[in-house]
């Protein structure tokens, strides 16, 4: 049983804040080194059959709320970001995101960003029904406003750091969770039993329309990119494609293999697979998830200071066992509460990859250096 429960006063149990930093005073070459030592292992892990990496994950709460909206306060705080993480002993570094929130998809269907007081944007469903949204004219992503938006946000990152920092895509939202927001929830899952052929054209269609923003932001991003992406540990040596899928947990496990599974996979194999992350407790979905003929990664939260419905842990490193799949486990607490859960999961043949959030570096260490003792 954890020791503690979610605080849902906090604005982000995962968050760091930080001071923010201009890109004139910013170390290029500091980083480039610290990176540089660290790419290889990365490859190595990879391409392994086992072991553990652990990621000083530096979340700060602004860059994902109202900061989204102002790239050049973004930039500065995920710098500021960047330079205090060079402190923590970690293996996997860093990496700017240029978040613009998760509306993409749902403006190339007619929605529109509404902000609200220090909070990220938000979106309205558009239709009804299934059929209305395949009715409607949508748009190419890069030709809405927030599309447009999002283009110019990555390329004022690459300009102001001079192509010299590691760049993830923007958030990407499965078409599983794109369709539930495009299409009011209700209306969605009705139609999941009612008209399941217009609900896999609709998956199809936002499909199509995700993979063509993509390889525009890869263009973009060039040598610059860092795979899987947004909540995932990420690295130029990684491969695999992020995606939120967390209404996989309003609906059974054959409805996510006959919907969303073969959408994710098309989108994914661009990038050498996909990387699958849910908030809540997926413990249920796990033969399901690994229906995706080639899933890279699995994210979980596994404590309660993580998330309110977190994971137990327990049969996640047997599941994962030997799947070449990398369990990419999210922990907020002390360095005790880290390694007993990495106790429970790990074992021989699991690629563990473990999040962790501590606010002091002699602790990161501390707990750097009694997982990685771990897995030897």
């Amino acid at each position: 049983m954890d020791k503690k429960i979610f605080n849902y006063k906090l604005r982000d149990s995962q968050g760091t804040y930080v001071e923010p930093m201009s890109p004139r005073d910013f170390d290029y070459a500091k980083y480039a080194d610290y990176e540089a030592g660290k790419l290889e292992d990365c490859r190595k892990f990879m391409e392994g059959d086992e072991g553990i990496l652990i990621y000083r994950r530096f979340r700060v709460p602004e860059v994902f709320a109202e900061a989204s909206r102002d790239m050049k306060k973004s930039l500065e705080l995920q710098l500021g970001a960047l330079n205090a993480s060079m402190d923590y002993k970690a293996d996997i570094p860093n990496f700017l995101e240029p978040w613009y929130g998760i509306g993409l998809v749902d403006a190339g269907f007619g929605a529109k960003y509404q902000w609200n007081e220090n909070q990220a944007p938000a979106t309205e469903a558009q239709f009804k029904t299934v059929t209305q949204a395949l009715n409607y004219p949508c748009l190419p992503i890069e030709e809405t406003e927030i599309g447009r938006y999002n283009l110019e946000m990555i390329d004022y990152f690459l300009n102001a750091t001079s192509g010299k920092l590691p760049i993830s895509f923007s958030d990407i939202q499965s078409p599983l969770n794109a369709a539930s927001s495009i299409v009011d929830i209700s209306g969605f899952f009705m139609d999941l039993y009612d008209r399941p052929e217009q609900v896999k054209d609709l998956m199809n269609k936002i499909a199509g329309l995700t993979s063509e923003y993509l390889q525009r932001q890869k263009t973009l991003i060039g040598s610059c990119l860092a795979l899987p992406g947004h909540g995932f540990a990420s690295s130029r040596s990684f491969k695999g494609l992020g995606m939120s899928d967390d209404n996989i947990l309003m609906i059974s496990n054959e409805q996510y293999v006959e919907f969303a599974a073969p959408v994710n996979h098309e989108i994914s194999q661009a990038f050498g697979g996909l990387a699958f992350h849910s908030c809540g407790d997926w413990t249920g979905k796990i033969q399901a998830i690994k229906a995706n003929s080639k899933l890279l990664f699995a994210d979980g939260a596994f404590t309660r200071e993580t998330d309110p419905n977190a994971m137990d842990g327990e049969g996640m490193g047997s599941a994962f066992q030997g799947t070449g799949t990398v369990l990419h486990v999210r922990v907020v607490g002390d360095v005790e509460t880290l390694v007993e859960k990495v106790k429970r999961i790990y074992r021989p043949g699991l690629k563990l990859i473990v999040a962790t959030y501590l606010e002091d570096p002699e602790d990161q260490t501390r707990a750097y250096d009694l997982i990685h003792a771990l897995g030897k």
